[in-house]
């Protein structure tokens, strides 16, 4: 989307429009794929295989937690960011969110999210190719700490979040993971 949108802004040979429907025809529908999967088999994946990623039976309770009481924003902002875009669908059907409720946050992340970036690049493609050095090293500075900052956040955040999650599901993980649920059911 990002060289078809700069690339439509400085030739102007395509239309902005598709691009941006286009973007976000995927982005939703690929994350409908990302929530099945989790929906059917994200538990037991993370379960199996979570300790290869660092996700443990700690950060399970953390994310059941999250999604019960925030699911609809994880869904919606997660879209703005790389590593959570790539995980926060999966993670919603793990954690069984309501498949009408993922959809529909799904669905404004998209659209929002394909037209906010497709509309930037678009405008600003031609003039961020002549952008150089101080401002590029200053943006990549700015980059930088704005991402270890939400790094230490999230570490702290983690903690808090441990605790209170412990509490509203207290013993072992698979007693708040019902395996036989239809989709958009919640416990």
């Amino acid at each position: 989307m990002i060289v078809a949108a700069i690339y439509a802004g400085t030739t102007h040979r395509l239309e902005i429009a598709l691009i941006v429907l286009t973007a976000a025809t995927a982005a939703i529908l690929g994350d409908n794929g990302g929530f099945a999967v989790g929906h059917w088999g994200g538990f037991r994946l993370l379960v199996r295989y979570g300790r290869y990623i660092r996700f443990d039976q700690r950060r399970l309770k953390i994310g059941r937690y999250v999604f019960r009481r925030h699911g609809g924003k994880v869904v919606f902002f997660g879209r703005f960011v790389a590593v959570l875009r790539t995980w926060a669908a999966f993670l919603a059907g793990t954690n069984r969110m309501p498949w009408p409720r993922f959809l529909f946050f799904n669905a404004c992340g998209g659209i929002v999210w394909a037209t906010a970036n497709g509309l930037a690049y678009y405008y600003l493609g031609s003039s961020l190719k002549q952008v150089r050095t101080s401002v590029d090293l200053a943006l990549g500075a700015a980059a930088s700490v704005l991402v270890v900052a939400f790094l230490l956040y999230l570490r702290r955040a983690e903690r808090r979040y441990a605790a209170l999650a412990e509490e509203a599901f207290p013993g072992p993980i698979e007693d708040h993971f019902p395996s036989s649920r239809s989709l958009g059911e919640e416990a």
